[in-house]
């Protein structure tokens, strides 16, 4: 009887003993199920991706796309080249058809926010078309510049050429305005934006000033190698 008692004496701790390394083992099990599941969801997290070189296009209607569909303006044709050989770059359009480079360095603050990493100016077609004092071209596009300098903006400077009719001496003036400033602020140049496509009937509209699709594609073609270099260098040394 005595040995009995014992027995029954022992039954309940060694019960609640047994319970408790139960529920231990049971919360072990769910702490390292809980464990592995934290590190399935953090694998299956895509790695980060780094933040797109934001480039804005700042021009007249050639940036802008003018008689063209939106989709075959120049930004957005740069853009998606420049996805295509993996470079991750936004090309923002900020064309204003009819815009001198006086017209672009008034709105030159809204048009170019901040956050910017890099700017492709391309001013001065309608200046000579219009016969502007080169003087006066030269000044404006040099305050852009030099504005864009002072918040480390870097530029792509996208050159135009005088027609003949205004004669060699307008010519000469104008066409030296882009390589002296490109000198001038240490800013890569682009000679000429319609290289290539000027003068070309199969790639101008019908006013034989403003290229087609195929046109802005021949011009992305031509200038894509100068805007990705500037792209993946500013990218490594963002100010």
């Amino acid at each position: 009887m005595k040995r009995f008692l014992n027995r029954r004496s022992l039954a309940a701790p060694l019960a609640a003993l047994i319970a408790l390394l139960q529920m231990g083992a049971v919360a072990i099990l769910f702490n390292v199920a809980a464990a592995m599941g934290a590190r399935a969801d953090d694998t299956a997290k895509p790695a980060a991706q780094p933040a797109a070189y934001r480039i804005v296009a700042l021009g007249d209607s050639l940036t802008a796309g003018y008689g063209l569909p939106a989709s075959d303006s120049f930004p957005v044709q740069l853009e998606t080249a420049l996805r295509a050989q993996g470079d991750a770059v936004t090309v923002a359009n900020a064309g204003v058809s009819g815009d001198t480079s006086g017209d672009g360095l008034r709105r030159l603050d809204w048009s170019v926010p901040e956050g910017t990493d890099a700017v492709i100016l391309e001013l001065g077609a309608n200046d000579a078309l219009r016969g502007i004092d080169p003087g006066l071209t030269r000044h404006a596009l040099d305050q852009i510049l030099t504005r864009l300098g002072q918040r480390r903006i870097k530029v792509l400077l996208a050159g135009m050429k005088a027609p003949d009719n205004w004669g060699p001496d307008y010519k000469a003036k104008f066409d030296a305005i882009f390589p002296d400033l490109a000198k001038k602020h240490g800013v890569a140049l682009y000679p000429f934006f319609l290289d290539g496509v000027v003068g070309q009937p199969a790639l101008n509209q019908s006013d034989g000033l403003h290229p087609t699709s195929a046109g802005i594609a021949e011009i992305v073609k031509r200038m894509l190698p100068v805007v990705a270099a500037l792209a993946r260098v500013g990218a490594q040394t963002k100010f």
